[in-house]
């Protein structure tokens, strides 16, 4: 699974990627430092089995601190978007190309208005970030409808001469993008295009455009520098987001992250608040700054970043995590190590699936699963619940 972090420039992208994934990148206060793609690794959490089986697992893919499991995710941190990129503006190509595979966006916003629709810094308050909402979500949809367009005429006249569906036609066209038959239904059914293609016009494109993205790449919006706006901001910010909105403050997250490995404070991603082992280590600037910090995550329960990763995970993408083992009975794998894997998977993904995840033989030869809460054995149709531990039987 991929999460692309987006926004236009200078909003906090990079430091939202970095204070997730502790990635050295460049990071400043000017348009476009990110001119590459970063790719890194996060996590999102979830509680240990072995915690309810009364032994200690050995991870194997996925670290468990506390009873906390850890399972990874991959963070994808793409150039700024400016308007008109769909047409090539700044970035615009390279942005929306590394997009193609992205499973879910967190779109950055500067909350404290800061920053104007080219990510040039102004005054704080002067710019509205509504219309950065407004315009990345048009730009997106804009590209996706660009690529609608090319040929569009011919290839509707034939579909509906030969009478058939323009689904096929869509999907094909998408597949690049990640776009499935099941996401291009869902956005016919919501925009109602005419019956026949070809009286399609250019707004009509831009709907099925918008549909097909809200389906297909879903996305929230994390209100970055939301210790530098007021409530009553973030709420209209997040009355006018029309997804999942969350106050953010990357840059607190990632000096959090930084005093952990410093050994200054205890802290555990997420958490909404850290503890000082020993305040005698901090010099006078080091106890303001965690001040300061403790006071801004106290203020939102947490930094945001670490809620957005498991919003886009468990609410966008509808994912669960699930626990593979070999031997039911002693919760192992064929070195003996307890839990060792735990894996993200789609709701409603069955025992076959997970098996075909877990290896390709597994599911071909896949004869029955054992859940091992229940101690009852399963089929291939069994629908996978979230913290499931399964065992796999299958022809040696």
């Amino acid at each position: 699974m991929q999460i692309g972090i987006v926004g236009k420039p200078n909003v906090g992208k990079s430091t939202f990627f970095c204070a997730a994934t502790m990635a050295t990148v460049e990071i400043a206060s000017y348009p476009f430092t990110t001119i590459k793609a970063n790719r890194g690794v996060a996590f999102v959490r979830g509680r240990c089995p072995h915690l309810d089986f009364n032994t200690q697992c050995v991870p194997r893919n996925a670290a468990c601190e506390g009873g906390t499991r850890l399972v990874p995710v991959e963070l994808l941190d793409v150039a700024g978007l400016v308007p008109d990129a769909w047409q090539g503006r700044g970035l615009g190509n390279q942005f929306l190309d590394d997009l193609r595979q992205a499973d879910a966006l967190i779109h950055v916003v500067d909350a404290s208005g800061s920053t104007d629709l080219d990510g040039n810094a102004v005054p704080p308050g002067t710019h509205d970030p509504v219309e950065d909402i407004r315009f990345l979500e048009r730009e997106i949809a804009m590209w996706i409808r660009g690529i609608l367009e090319k040929g569009w005429d011919r290839a509707a006249r034939q579909a509906h001469l030969e009478g058939k569906s323009v689904e096929p036609l869509i999907q094909e066209r998408l597949t690049g993008l990640g776009v499935t038959p099941s996401h291009v239904s869902a956005a016919l059914r919501d925009v109602s295009p005419p019956a026949n293609p070809q009286d399609w016009s250019p707004e009509v494109m831009l709907e099925v455009a918008h549909a097909i993205r809200r389906y297909a790449k879903p996305m929230l919006v994390a209100l970055n520098k939301a210790d530098l706006a007021d409530d009553a901001t973030l709420k209209r910010l997040a009355e006018a987001a029309g997804t999942i909105a969350l106050p953010t403050m990357a840059e607190s997250e990632l000096a959090l992250k930084r005093a952990a490995k410093a050994k200054l404070i205890d802290y555990l991603p997420g958490d909404p608040s850290f503890e000082v082992p020993d305040p005698s280590k901090l010099n006078p600037n080091q106890k303001k700054a965690i001040d300061k910090l403790s006071e801004n995550i106290a203020r939102f329960h947490g930094t945001g970043v670490q809620a957005c990763l498991e919003a886009a995970a468990f609410q966008l993408l509808d994912l669960i995590i699930v626990y593979p083992v070999e031997d039911e009975t002693k919760l192992t794998d064929h070195e003996g190590r307890v839990l060792p894997d735990a894996f993200l998977v789609r709701k409603g993904t069955t025992a076959k699936e997970l098996a075909y995840k877990v290896h390709t033989d597994l599911g071909e030869n896949f004869i029955r699963a054992i859940n091992v809460r229940t101690h009852r054995t399963v089929g291939n149709d069994y629908v996978l619940q979230g913290d499931d531990v399964i065992t796999i039987v299958s022809r040696k």
